[in-house]
Protein backbone atom coordinates (compact mmCIF):
# COMPACT_ATOMS: atom_id res chain seq x y z
CA UNK A 1 0.00 0.00 0.00
CA UNK A 2 1.75 3.56 -1.14
CA UNK A 3 2.48 5.42 2.27
CA UNK A 4 -0.12 8.36 2.83
CA UNK A 5 0.49 12.12 1.32
CA UNK A 6 -0.98 15.14 2.16
CA UNK A 7 -3.07 16.94 0.04
CA UNK A 8 -2.56 20.61 -0.93
CA UNK A 9 -5.13 23.06 -2.34
CA UNK A 10 -5.04 26.84 -3.48
CA UNK A 11 -7.94 28.85 -2.63
CA UNK A 12 -7.46 31.23 -5.69
CA UNK A 13 -8.50 34.50 -3.36
CA UNK A 14 -8.12 37.05 -6.23
CA UNK A 15 -4.87 39.03 -6.08
CA UNK A 16 -4.57 36.92 -2.28
CA UNK A 17 -6.02 37.51 1.42
CA UNK A 18 -4.00 40.88 2.47
CA UNK A 19 -5.96 43.90 2.09
CA UNK A 20 -3.59 45.41 -0.12
CA UNK A 21 -2.44 42.12 -2.40
CA UNK A 22 -3.54 43.79 -5.54
CA UNK A 23 -1.34 46.84 -4.69
CA UNK A 24 2.00 45.21 -3.57
CA UNK A 25 4.26 45.47 -6.69
CA UNK A 26 3.90 43.09 -9.28
CA UNK A 27 0.18 42.56 -8.79
CA UNK A 28 -2.52 42.25 -11.20
CA UNK A 29 -5.11 44.81 -10.04
CA UNK A 30 -7.54 43.77 -12.28
CA UNK A 31 -7.34 40.22 -10.43
CA UNK A 32 -10.34 39.53 -9.48
CA UNK A 33 -12.53 40.13 -12.84
CA UNK A 34 -9.64 38.66 -15.01
CA UNK A 35 -10.01 35.29 -16.43
CA UNK A 36 -6.17 34.84 -17.10
CA UNK A 37 -5.14 35.62 -14.17
CA UNK A 38 -6.90 32.79 -12.33
CA UNK A 39 -5.72 30.24 -15.29
CA UNK A 40 -1.92 32.15 -14.49
CA UNK A 41 -2.51 30.76 -10.48
CA UNK A 42 -3.77 27.48 -11.59
CA UNK A 43 -0.74 26.86 -13.98
CA UNK A 44 1.48 27.85 -11.52
CA UNK A 45 -0.16 25.47 -8.60
CA UNK A 46 -0.38 22.47 -11.30
CA UNK A 47 3.42 23.39 -11.49
CA UNK A 48 4.20 22.75 -8.00
CA UNK A 49 1.77 19.78 -7.72
CA UNK A 50 -0.86 20.88 -5.70
CA UNK A 51 -3.86 18.71 -5.85
CA UNK A 52 -6.22 21.67 -6.45
CA UNK A 53 -7.11 25.09 -7.16
CA UNK A 54 -10.51 26.24 -5.65
CA UNK A 55 -12.90 28.80 -5.75
CA UNK A 56 -14.97 29.96 -3.32
CA UNK A 57 -17.68 32.12 -4.26
CA UNK A 58 -20.18 35.00 -3.14
CA UNK A 59 -22.91 36.13 -4.93
CA UNK A 60 -22.55 39.82 -3.91
CA UNK A 61 -19.69 43.26 -3.68
CA UNK A 62 -18.72 43.63 -0.55
CA UNK A 63 -19.15 46.83 0.83
CA UNK A 64 -15.26 48.35 1.11
CA UNK A 65 -12.54 47.18 0.29
CA UNK A 66 -11.10 45.24 -3.14
CA UNK A 67 -13.58 43.36 -4.47
CA UNK A 68 -12.28 39.04 -3.78
CA UNK A 69 -15.32 37.92 -5.60
CA UNK A 70 -16.27 38.57 -8.97
CA UNK A 71 -16.29 36.50 -12.05
CA UNK A 72 -18.84 33.37 -11.79
CA UNK A 73 -16.69 30.38 -10.58
CA UNK A 74 -18.13 27.77 -13.35
CA UNK A 75 -17.00 30.17 -15.92
CA UNK A 76 -13.42 30.94 -14.37
CA UNK A 77 -13.12 26.94 -13.74
CA UNK A 78 -13.88 26.67 -17.51
CA UNK A 79 -10.65 28.77 -18.12
CA UNK A 80 -8.51 27.37 -15.72
CA UNK A 81 -9.05 23.98 -17.12
CA UNK A 82 -8.26 25.28 -20.83
CA UNK A 83 -4.65 26.34 -19.22
CA UNK A 84 -3.84 23.20 -17.47
CA UNK A 85 -3.93 19.45 -18.10
CA UNK A 86 -3.81 17.74 -14.64
CA UNK A 87 -4.24 20.07 -11.44
CA UNK A 88 -8.29 19.21 -9.73
CA UNK A 89 -10.59 22.17 -10.26
CA UNK A 90 -12.88 22.89 -7.51
CA UNK A 91 -15.63 25.10 -7.63
CA UNK A 92 -18.01 26.63 -4.79
CA UNK A 93 -22.36 26.60 -5.60
CA UNK A 94 -24.99 27.29 -3.38
CA UNK A 95 -27.70 25.02 -2.63
CA UNK A 96 -29.88 27.72 -1.65
CA UNK A 97 -29.80 29.68 -5.05
CA UNK A 98 -29.46 26.94 -7.52
CA UNK A 99 -31.44 24.33 -8.80
CA UNK A 100 -29.90 20.94 -8.83
CA UNK A 101 -30.95 20.12 -12.63
CA UNK A 102 -28.46 23.42 -13.16
CA UNK A 103 -25.61 22.47 -10.94
CA UNK A 104 -25.69 18.30 -12.28
CA UNK A 105 -25.53 19.70 -16.08
CA UNK A 106 -22.70 22.43 -15.29
CA UNK A 107 -20.53 20.34 -13.68
CA UNK A 108 -20.58 17.23 -15.87
CA UNK A 109 -20.12 19.72 -18.62
CA UNK A 110 -17.10 21.39 -16.37
CA UNK A 111 -15.48 17.53 -15.31
CA UNK A 112 -15.90 16.82 -19.92
CA UNK A 113 -14.19 19.81 -20.82
CA UNK A 114 -11.28 18.95 -17.83
CA UNK A 115 -11.22 15.50 -18.81
CA UNK A 116 -12.37 14.54 -15.17
CA UNK A 117 -10.73 16.95 -12.82
CA UNK A 118 -13.83 19.06 -11.33
CA UNK A 119 -15.07 18.93 -8.15
CA UNK A 120 -18.42 20.75 -6.52
CA UNK A 121 -17.82 22.20 -3.30
CA UNK A 122 -21.52 22.24 -1.61
CA UNK A 123 -21.85 25.87 0.28
CA UNK A 124 -25.98 26.42 1.54
CA UNK A 125 -25.16 30.46 1.38
CA UNK A 126 -25.40 32.37 4.53
CA UNK A 127 -24.76 36.14 3.93
CA UNK A 128 -28.04 38.39 3.93
CA UNK A 129 -26.89 40.34 1.08
CA UNK A 130 -26.41 37.35 -1.48
CA UNK A 131 -29.70 36.31 -0.23
CA UNK A 132 -30.82 39.88 -1.18
CA UNK A 133 -29.56 39.46 -4.39
CA UNK A 134 -31.42 36.33 -5.38
CA UNK A 135 -34.93 37.78 -4.07
CA UNK A 136 -34.76 36.44 -0.59
CA UNK A 137 -36.86 38.58 2.13
CA UNK A 138 -35.12 37.13 4.59
CA UNK A 139 -32.66 33.28 4.16
CA UNK A 140 -33.48 30.24 5.68
CA UNK A 141 -32.33 29.29 9.07
CA UNK A 142 -29.36 27.11 9.50
CA UNK A 143 -31.20 23.62 10.05
CA UNK A 144 -33.20 24.09 7.23
CA UNK A 145 -30.30 25.35 4.54
CA UNK A 146 -28.62 22.24 5.34
CA UNK A 147 -31.92 19.94 4.73
CA UNK A 148 -32.38 21.91 1.49
CA UNK A 149 -28.79 21.23 0.87
CA UNK A 150 -28.53 17.48 1.58
CA UNK A 151 -31.75 16.86 -1.06
CA UNK A 152 -30.35 19.04 -3.29
CA UNK A 153 -27.11 16.93 -3.28
CA UNK A 154 -29.48 13.79 -3.01
CA UNK A 155 -30.83 14.91 -6.76
CA UNK A 156 -27.46 16.24 -8.21
CA UNK A 157 -25.86 12.47 -7.84
CA UNK A 158 -28.99 10.57 -8.79
CA UNK A 159 -29.14 12.94 -12.04
CA UNK A 160 -25.36 11.95 -12.25
CA UNK A 161 -25.57 8.31 -12.25
CA UNK A 162 -28.61 8.61 -14.03
CA UNK A 163 -26.85 6.82 -17.09
CA UNK A 164 -26.13 3.45 -16.21
CA UNK A 165 -23.17 2.17 -17.84
CA UNK A 166 -22.91 0.63 -21.28
CA UNK A 167 -25.69 3.84 -22.09
CA UNK A 168 -23.38 5.87 -24.11
CA UNK A 169 -23.49 3.29 -27.31
CA UNK A 170 -22.54 5.55 -30.30
CA UNK A 171 -22.48 3.17 -32.76
CA UNK A 172 -21.87 5.17 -36.75
CA UNK A 173 -22.91 1.67 -38.09
CA UNK A 174 -26.10 0.76 -36.86
CA UNK A 175 -27.08 4.75 -35.92
CA UNK A 176 -27.59 3.72 -32.44
CA UNK A 177 -26.01 6.71 -30.59
CA UNK A 178 -27.53 5.84 -27.00
CA UNK A 179 -29.25 3.04 -25.24
CA UNK A 180 -32.64 4.23 -23.96
CA UNK A 181 -33.11 1.01 -21.83
CA UNK A 182 -30.36 2.03 -19.92
CA UNK A 183 -31.23 6.18 -19.14
CA UNK A 184 -33.82 6.28 -16.05
CA UNK A 185 -35.62 9.10 -15.04
CA UNK A 186 -35.16 10.04 -11.43
CA UNK A 187 -38.82 10.92 -10.60
CA UNK A 188 -37.42 12.96 -7.43
CA UNK A 189 -40.49 14.16 -5.39
CA UNK A 190 -39.69 16.10 -2.08
CA UNK A 191 -39.78 18.81 0.10
CA UNK A 192 -38.02 21.01 -1.84
CA UNK A 193 -37.31 19.96 -5.40
CA UNK A 194 -39.45 18.27 -8.40
CA UNK A 195 -37.22 17.03 -10.95
CA UNK A 196 -37.87 14.44 -13.32
CA UNK A 197 -34.55 13.62 -15.01
CA UNK A 198 -32.85 12.26 -16.53
CA UNK A 199 -29.68 14.28 -16.72
CA UNK A 200 -28.75 14.87 -20.62
CA UNK A 201 -25.38 14.30 -20.56
CA UNK A 202 -23.10 10.87 -20.26
CA UNK A 203 -21.02 10.44 -17.14
CA UNK A 204 -18.03 12.34 -16.68
CA UNK A 205 -14.60 10.37 -17.15
CA UNK A 206 -14.44 10.29 -13.34
CA UNK A 207 -18.09 8.90 -12.97
CA UNK A 208 -19.22 12.00 -10.75
CA UNK A 209 -17.32 15.25 -9.59
CA UNK A 210 -15.69 15.13 -6.54
CA UNK A 211 -18.39 16.50 -3.40
CA UNK A 212 -16.27 18.84 -1.45
CA UNK A 213 -17.77 20.90 1.62
CA UNK A 214 -17.36 22.78 4.19
CA UNK A 215 -19.05 23.21 8.22
CA UNK A 216 -18.84 23.12 11.71
CA UNK A 217 -22.78 23.15 12.87
CA UNK A 218 -24.48 19.63 13.54
CA UNK A 219 -26.16 19.63 9.98
CA UNK A 220 -22.47 20.32 7.92
CA UNK A 221 -21.36 17.63 9.73
CA UNK A 222 -23.71 15.19 9.02
CA UNK A 223 -23.99 16.90 5.74
CA UNK A 224 -19.99 15.80 5.32
CA UNK A 225 -20.40 12.69 6.62
CA UNK A 226 -23.00 11.70 4.31
CA UNK A 227 -21.73 12.76 0.86
CA UNK A 228 -18.57 14.66 0.93
CA UNK A 229 -15.27 13.13 -0.60
CA UNK A 230 -13.31 16.50 1.31
CA UNK A 231 -14.16 18.60 4.22
CA UNK A 232 -12.61 22.21 4.40
CA UNK A 233 -12.57 23.47 8.11
CA UNK A 234 -11.55 26.11 10.08
CA UNK A 235 -8.72 25.30 12.71
CA UNK A 236 -6.70 27.18 14.77
CA UNK A 237 -5.52 24.66 17.87
CA UNK A 238 -4.41 21.43 16.86
CA UNK A 239 -6.15 19.54 19.49
CA UNK A 240 -9.71 20.54 18.11
CA UNK A 241 -8.73 19.84 15.25
CA UNK A 242 -7.73 16.08 16.10
CA UNK A 243 -11.21 15.96 17.90
CA UNK A 244 -13.10 17.15 14.78
CA UNK A 245 -10.94 14.75 12.82
CA UNK A 246 -11.80 11.98 14.71
CA UNK A 247 -16.13 13.00 14.63
CA UNK A 248 -16.03 13.27 11.21
CA UNK A 249 -14.56 10.46 10.07
CA UNK A 250 -16.70 8.47 13.05
CA UNK A 251 -19.86 10.22 11.43
CA UNK A 252 -19.09 8.77 8.06
CA UNK A 253 -18.92 5.46 9.38
CA UNK A 254 -22.67 5.61 10.40
CA UNK A 255 -23.11 6.11 6.64
CA UNK A 256 -21.21 2.78 6.06
CA UNK A 257 -17.87 4.96 4.75
CA UNK A 258 -14.62 3.66 5.64
CA UNK A 259 -12.30 6.31 7.51
CA UNK A 260 -10.24 6.57 4.20
CA UNK A 261 -13.44 7.86 2.02
CA UNK A 262 -13.32 11.69 3.54
CA UNK A 263 -10.27 13.78 3.58
CA UNK A 264 -10.14 16.28 6.08
CA UNK A 265 -8.03 20.03 4.99
CA UNK A 266 -7.87 22.79 7.80
CA UNK A 267 -7.58 25.84 6.09
CA UNK A 268 -4.09 27.95 6.61
CA UNK A 269 -2.20 31.54 5.91
CA UNK A 270 0.92 30.67 5.34
CA UNK A 271 3.40 33.32 5.50
CA UNK A 272 7.18 32.61 4.42
CA UNK A 273 10.62 33.82 4.32
CA UNK A 274 14.03 33.07 4.99
CA UNK A 275 13.46 33.42 8.51
CA UNK A 276 10.25 34.19 10.60
CA UNK A 277 11.93 37.40 11.00
CA UNK A 278 11.87 38.07 7.39
CA UNK A 279 8.31 36.59 7.15
CA UNK A 280 6.74 39.26 9.91
CA UNK A 281 8.70 42.02 7.75
CA UNK A 282 6.78 41.02 4.76
CA UNK A 283 3.33 41.02 6.69
CA UNK A 284 4.28 44.63 8.26
CA UNK A 285 5.26 45.80 4.72
CA UNK A 286 1.96 44.52 2.88
CA UNK A 287 0.67 46.86 6.03
CA UNK A 288 2.24 49.70 5.72
CA UNK A 289 0.72 49.57 1.80
CA UNK A 290 -2.25 49.08 2.95
CA UNK A 291 -2.95 52.12 5.07
CA UNK A 292 -5.03 53.04 8.43
CA UNK A 293 -8.43 52.29 6.12
CA UNK A 294 -7.60 48.71 6.37
CA UNK A 295 -4.91 48.65 8.98
CA UNK A 296 -4.64 45.08 10.80
CA UNK A 297 -7.17 46.17 13.91
CA UNK A 298 -9.79 47.26 11.70
CA UNK A 299 -9.28 43.75 9.79
CA UNK A 300 -8.98 41.81 12.81
CA UNK A 301 -12.56 43.52 14.18
CA UNK A 302 -14.20 42.41 10.92
CA UNK A 303 -12.79 39.14 10.85
CA UNK A 304 -14.47 38.95 14.42
CA UNK A 305 -17.78 40.64 13.11
CA UNK A 306 -16.96 43.91 15.89
CA UNK A 307 -17.43 47.31 15.84
CA UNK A 308 -13.69 48.13 15.40
CA UNK A 309 -14.87 51.76 17.62
CA UNK A 310 -15.59 48.65 20.41
CA UNK A 311 -12.48 47.73 21.26
CA UNK A 312 -9.28 49.22 22.81
CA UNK A 313 -6.18 47.78 20.24
CA UNK A 314 -4.16 48.07 23.70
CA UNK A 315 -5.84 45.41 25.78
CA UNK A 316 -7.31 42.27 25.68
CA UNK A 317 -10.39 41.12 23.25
CA UNK A 318 -13.59 41.70 25.44
CA UNK A 319 -15.24 38.50 24.76
CA UNK A 320 -18.40 39.51 25.48
CA UNK A 321 -18.43 41.50 22.09
CA UNK A 322 -18.52 37.54 20.10
CA UNK A 323 -21.81 37.20 18.86
CA UNK A 324 -23.09 33.74 19.69
CA UNK A 325 -22.62 30.82 17.44
CA UNK A 326 -25.46 29.33 15.31
CA UNK A 327 -27.43 32.30 14.19
CA UNK A 328 -28.88 32.51 10.83
CA UNK A 329 -26.34 34.11 9.10
CA UNK A 330 -23.20 32.62 11.16
CA UNK A 331 -20.76 30.20 10.19
CA UNK A 332 -20.35 27.64 13.68
CA UNK A 333 -16.79 26.60 12.45
CA UNK A 334 -15.54 30.32 12.13
CA UNK A 335 -16.92 31.15 15.32
CA UNK A 336 -16.04 28.32 17.17
CA UNK A 337 -12.70 28.82 16.18
CA UNK A 338 -12.54 32.55 16.83
CA UNK A 339 -13.57 32.18 20.51
CA UNK A 340 -11.34 29.68 21.35
CA UNK A 341 -8.43 31.91 20.13
CA UNK A 342 -9.46 34.59 21.63
CA UNK A 343 -9.92 32.83 25.04
CA UNK A 344 -6.42 31.38 24.65
CA UNK A 345 -4.75 34.68 23.98
CA UNK A 346 -6.63 36.27 26.76
CA UNK A 347 -3.14 37.99 28.20
CA UNK A 348 -2.23 39.81 24.52
CA UNK A 349 -3.50 42.89 23.13
CA UNK A 350 -6.02 43.02 20.48
CA UNK A 351 -2.98 45.33 18.58
CA UNK A 352 -1.14 42.03 19.17
CA UNK A 353 -3.71 39.49 17.64
CA UNK A 354 -3.84 41.42 14.91
CA UNK A 355 -0.46 41.39 13.81
CA UNK A 356 -0.42 37.65 13.64
CA UNK A 357 -1.47 38.10 10.05
CA UNK A 358 -4.69 36.12 10.54
CA UNK A 359 -7.68 36.16 7.59
CA UNK A 360 -10.11 33.83 9.01
CA UNK A 361 -7.83 30.79 9.21
CA UNK A 362 -5.07 29.72 11.08
CA UNK A 363 -1.55 31.76 10.36
CA UNK A 364 1.67 29.79 10.08
CA UNK A 365 3.86 32.71 9.72
CA UNK A 366 7.94 31.60 9.40
CA UNK A 367 10.67 29.98 7.53
CA UNK A 368 10.30 27.13 5.12
CA UNK A 369 11.55 25.12 7.65
CA UNK A 370 8.84 25.78 10.62
CA UNK A 371 5.98 26.01 7.65
CA UNK A 372 6.63 22.38 6.44
CA UNK A 373 7.34 21.34 10.34
CA UNK A 374 4.24 22.36 11.23
CA UNK A 375 2.14 20.88 8.59
CA UNK A 376 3.49 17.91 9.00
CA UNK A 377 2.71 17.46 13.05
CA UNK A 378 -0.90 18.20 11.71
CA UNK A 379 -0.77 15.83 9.31
CA UNK A 380 1.13 12.84 11.01
CA UNK A 381 -0.86 13.19 14.48
CA UNK A 382 -4.44 13.01 13.20
CA UNK A 383 -5.95 16.89 12.91
CA UNK A 384 -5.67 16.75 8.62
CA UNK A 385 -5.02 14.97 5.89
CA UNK A 386 -4.11 17.82 3.71
CA UNK A 387 -4.40 21.72 3.76
CA UNK A 388 -6.46 24.30 2.08
CA UNK A 389 -4.31 27.20 0.92
CA UNK A 390 -5.04 30.87 1.09
CA UNK A 391 -2.19 33.02 0.42
CA UNK A 392 -1.43 36.95 1.54
CA UNK A 393 -0.87 37.68 -2.54
CA UNK A 394 -1.35 35.82 -5.57
CA UNK A 395 0.99 34.65 -7.30
CA UNK A 396 3.35 35.57 -5.46
CA UNK A 397 2.75 34.17 -2.05
CA UNK A 398 2.18 31.00 -3.48
CA UNK A 399 5.23 30.87 -5.82
CA UNK A 400 6.98 31.49 -2.35
CA UNK A 401 5.55 28.29 -1.12
CA UNK A 402 6.48 26.25 -4.52
CA UNK A 403 10.19 26.86 -4.37
CA UNK A 404 10.68 26.80 -0.63
CA UNK A 405 8.32 24.65 1.34
CA UNK A 406 7.31 21.89 -1.12
CA UNK A 407 10.65 20.49 -1.38
CA UNK A 408 10.73 20.60 2.42
CA UNK A 409 7.65 18.27 2.55
CA UNK A 410 8.73 15.73 -0.87
CA UNK A 411 11.71 15.23 1.69
CA UNK A 412 9.94 14.20 4.46
CA UNK A 413 7.74 12.09 2.09
CA UNK A 414 4.39 13.57 2.37
CA UNK A 415 4.01 15.10 -0.89
CA UNK A 416 4.01 14.36 -4.30
CA UNK A 417 7.02 14.14 -6.50
CA UNK A 418 5.09 13.97 -9.61
CA UNK A 419 1.35 13.54 -10.62
CA UNK A 420 0.34 9.78 -11.28
CA UNK A 421 -3.28 9.77 -11.16
CA UNK A 422 -5.65 11.19 -14.18
CA UNK A 423 -9.04 12.02 -12.26
CA UNK A 424 -9.37 14.02 -9.74
CA UNK A 425 -11.44 11.20 -7.59
CA UNK A 426 -8.04 8.89 -8.04
CA UNK A 427 -6.19 11.16 -6.67
CA UNK A 428 -8.12 11.66 -3.43
CA UNK A 429 -8.38 7.64 -3.58
CA UNK A 430 -12.31 7.99 -3.67
CA UNK A 431 -13.50 6.26 -7.02
CA UNK A 432 -17.12 6.25 -7.91
CA UNK A 433 -19.09 3.87 -6.98
CA UNK A 434 -23.00 3.76 -7.63
CA UNK A 435 -25.72 3.54 -5.35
Amino acid sequence: MPERTMHLNVNVVAAGTHPAAWRVPGANPRAFFDPSHYARVAAIAEAGLFDTAFLADNSYLHPEGYPNSGLDPIVTLSAMAAATSRIGLIGSYSTTFHHPYAIARAFTSLDHLSGGRVGWNVVTSRNKPEGDNYGFSELPDCATRYARAAETVEVVTALWDSWAPGALVLDTESGVAVDRDLITPINHVGAHHSVAGPLQLPPSPQGRPLLTQAGGSAGGIELAARFADAVFTSALFIEPAREYYAQLKQAAARYGRSRDSIAIMPGINPVVGSTEAEARRRIAEHDEIAGPPTDPVARFAAWLGVDPAAIDPDRPFPLELLKSTGDTYSSVGFDTSARLYLERNRHRTVRELAGDGRQGHRAVVGSAEQVADDLEIWFRTGAADGFVIQFDTLPGGLELFIDHVVPLLQRKAIFRREYGENTLRERFAVPHTRV
